[in-house]
Order: C-alpha cells, then sequence, then structure tokens
C-alpha cells in the first residue's frame, strides 16, 4: 500500500475563534434591506454597519475599540433619503468612507476620531450619475480619490472625489443586473459578475472587456451552503480565500496555490447563529503578536461579533513568513495619473512592530461637484472661488472665519462628549 503525501502548509491549522462577550458590539440594530452587499466595512479604527432607520438610509460608525452595549442615542451617518446598501472606508485615510444608496446616490464621509454628539449629516461630496439604485461601490487599491460605483442600471462609474467629477462611465458592457465588482492588485483591471451568468474582465481606461464567459474552470469546488449569496474576501499576503454564506452559520477557508489542483481546502469555522454580514479587516490592523492572520466582523440581527483567525505559533517572536510586507495607507498614484494611463504597485509597509493607525489629513474637495446642480440649503451654502460676491482677500477672510469657527465648534463637542461619559460614570456608579 502506498502512504497518501499530505501537503505541507502553514495554513493548515488556522484556527477560528469568536472573542468573548465583552468585546463584542451589542445592541445594533443591522438593516433588514434586501441586498447582497456586507453591510459591514471596517478598518484599523472604525468599524461601520449600515442598520435600519426611519424615513431614509443610515449607517453607525463606532471606534473599534469602543466595545459593549452601544448606546441607543449613539449618531448615525444620515444624508441619503433612501436606504444604504453599501459602504466602503477608504484605503489611503482611515476616516473617509463612502456610501451607495437606493436614492442613486454615493456620498463619500469624514469621520472624526473623536466620537460626535451629534448625528453626521453633511457629505463632503455627493456624486451623481446613476439613475437606478446603487449597490456596489469600491475604491481603487493605488489611486488617490478614485472610486468605483455600479447600479441596478447596469451602469459602472468610476469618480475622482477630490473633484466631485465622473471619470468615466461603462454603459455598455452588461446586459443585466452586476452582482460584484473587484480590483486587481494594482488597480488596472476589474472584474465583475452579472446576472447574465458572464465573468468579465475590464480595462475600464480602455473601455474594453479583455475576457468574458469563460469555457472551463480551472477548479469546481461543490460548496453544501445554503441559498444564501456568498460573501469571499482573498488576502493575497497568504493567498487564502474565505468564503462566508449570508443566511449561513460558516466560513469556509481555501488556500490557493500556482499549481494543479490550485485550490486547496483548508477548514471551516463553524458557529450556531447565521450571519447577516460581514466585515473583513485589512491586514494592517491585526494583531501579529497573537499570530492573528484574518479577522472578521460578523453582523447578527442584533449585534456585531468579531471572529479572529490564527496560526498557533509557540514562538513570541515576529513571524516573518505569516506577515510580508503588505499594502500601507499611503497612496502610489494620483487620480488624475491613473487615468492618463500609469500604473503602480501598492506602496508596502511592514507589521514587524505592528502599525499604528495615523491621524489622516482632511479630505478636500477642490471644486464644486459640477454633476450636483441643487445649491446646498440654507445659509451652510459654501461660496466657490468664482463666486462674484467677494473679492480674494475678502473670501479669505470669511474662509479662515469659518475654520475658526468649525473649530471652536469640534473643541466644544469633544468637550460636551466628554461631559456626558463623565456623567455615564456618575450614573453608573449611583445605580
Amino acid at each position: 500500500m502506498s502512504r497518501r503525501v499530505v501537503r505541507q502548509s502553514k495554513f493548515r491549522h488556522v484556527f477560528g475563534q469568536p472573542v468573548k462577550a465583552d468585546q463584542m458590539y451589542e445592541d445594533i440594530r443591522v438593516s433588514k434591506v434586501t441586498c447582497d452587499s456586507s453591510f459591514c466595512a471596517v478598518n484599523p479604527k472604525f468599524v461601520a454597519i449600515i442598520v435600519e432607520s426611519g424615513g431614509g438610509g443610515a449607517f453607525i460608525v463606532l471606534p473599534l475599540a469602543k466595545t459593549g452595549r452601544v448606546d441607543k442615542n449613539h449618531p448615525l451617518v444620515t444624508g441619503h433619503t433612501a436606504p444604504v446598501l453599501d459602504i466602503d472606508w477608504c484605503p489611503h485615510n482611515d476616516n473617509v468612507i463612502a456610501s451607495a444608496s437606493e436614492d442613486t446616490t454615493v456620498m463619500v464621509w469624514q469621520i472624526p476620531d473623536y466620537v460626535p454628539v451629534r448625528n453626521i449629516t453633511e457629505p463632503v461630496v455627493t456624486l451623481e450619475g446613476h439613475s437606478k439604485r446603487v449597490s456596489i461601490i469600491s475604491w481603487h487599491p493605488t489611486a488617490r480619490n478614485v472610486l468605483l460605483s455600479a447600479g441596478c442600471d447596469n451602469l459602472v462609474i468610476l469618480w475622482n472625489v477630490g473633484t466631485g467629477e465622473m471619470l468615466l462611465a461603462l454603459d455598455d458592457m452588461h446586459t443585466d443586473l452586476i452582482y460584484n465588482v473587484g480590483w486587481n492588485r494594482n488597480g488596472s483591471l476589474l472584474v465583475t459578475t452579472c446576472k447574465d451568468k458572464k465573468v468579465r474582465v475590464i480595462d475600464p481606461r480602455k473601455q474594453q472587456i479583455i475576457a468574458n464567459n469563460f469555457e472551463e474552470p480551472i477548479a469546481l469546488q461543490e460548496m453544501d451552503t445554503s441559498n444564501g449569496v456568498l460573501l469571499p474576501f482573498y488576502d493575497a499576503d497568504s493567498s487564502i480565500v474565505y468564503l462566508c454564506g449570508k443566511g449561513d452559520s460558516s466560513i469556509r477557508y481555501f488556500e490557493i496555490t500556482d499549481e494543479a489542483p490550485y485550490v486547496h481546502y483548508l477548514n471551516t469555522y463553524s458557529s450556531k447563529e447565521p450571519q447577516r454580514g460581514m466585515g473583513f479587516m485589512p491586514k494592517r490592523g491585526l494583531d501579529v503578536s497573537k499570530c492573528e492572520i484574518a479577522r472578521f466582523f460578523k453582523l447578527h440581527e442584533r449585534k456585531c461579533e468579531p471572529i479572529v483567525m490564527t496560526v498557533p505559533r509557540k514562538s513570541d517572536l515576529f513571524q516573518d513568513d505569516l506577515y510580508p510586507d503588505t499594502p500601507g495607507p499611503e497612496p502610489a498614484l494620483e487620480a488624475d495619473e491613473w487615468l492618463s494611463g500609469k500604473d503602480a504597485e501598492p506602496i508596502l509597509i511592514s507589521l514587524r512592530d505592528g502599525y499604528v493607525p495615523i491621524k489622516n489629513r482632511e479630505l478636500k474637495v477642490v471644486k464644486k461637484n459640477i454633476l450636483d446642480s441643487k445649491p446646498p440649503p440654507g445659509p451652510r451654502r459654501r461660496h466657490s472661488t468664482c463666486d462674484s460676491d467677494f473679492s480674494q482677500p475678502a473670501l479669505e477672510e470669511v474662509l479662515e472665519e469659518i475654520r475658526a469657527l468649525k473649530e471652536t465648534v469640534q473643541a466644544q463637542e469633544k468637550r460636551i462628549s466628554d461631559l456626558e461619559n463623565k456623567l455615564g460614570q456618575f450614573t453608573n456608579g449611583t445605580d
């Protein structure tokens, strides 16, 4: 009899474990809207979750460390007039997040490091160009301020959020509803799945489909999953793909290799309760001292449960083989460089000493959103430099005064927040 040779892999024993109860995010009314998106987006600073909201659409943003029961009056990000369908953190600025909605718009938001006192209602920019609901958004992996949106109008639009302008519209490529969109590592190509059962690889700048309707898969994996949609998450550093079934209660993971049979089943993390959605932490947000190679944020009906994936190691030293240099927060290109045809690989950082999030600069839109014909309501209207009401020096004085007032308001909001926290501590102490 010949002995079966077991394939060598350092990821054969990836171990999934939920965090303790006090490290979960409790009392969150997760959205019940019917949509195939993940409903959750995370980065090294924040976790954002699409929530139920009356009279419009909203999502909640929580500092990563603010675990436990969420106050029912915790501020939300509100501004859409219909349910929010997808959210995505900017990979180059941990305080910037985009949201897509049934109201046909995409909004980009600046989230402060402190917890605001009131709802955040004013986006930095509103992007209008879709004629039906927008269900997919995805930031470009290497170019600053480039955002992709896809809607139920079978249209893919690329935006420069720094100017509020539409860069490209891919309008004749899909015959039916677009299910999902993903970038390659340097953002030169994107891939889409569609209701017409075709996978398309697209060069967006040439506006060409370079491959679709693949005849034969290189590997076929039968999934004994429920009817819910599969949410795939790929970690390029470890070549592991994680498949989370929406409405399913498990996470299956596979290692991808260059040689046949290409896809190798590793294991399944199972739990009792099904997931309503799932967030996936970027590599720079993981705890390297605990050999953590992935962290999921599993949405239940009323809570968010982090699940930690680790590779058990006896040594306390930094594990070079688990943590190759990984994409950092610095963009490799500007939007106009990418549009002109330039490509660049992500700028990598080492995780040897762990990653400490930096304070990001504010996202500034340098010209008025040309797609937005309606001026903002009331006295908040910003005058552009072409407004004839002001000379240049007078305009600068007004802008300086606005900046000073904003700083004062932010300082007062932080003071109110600190006092509310102290009051909460006193109240808890007297209970």
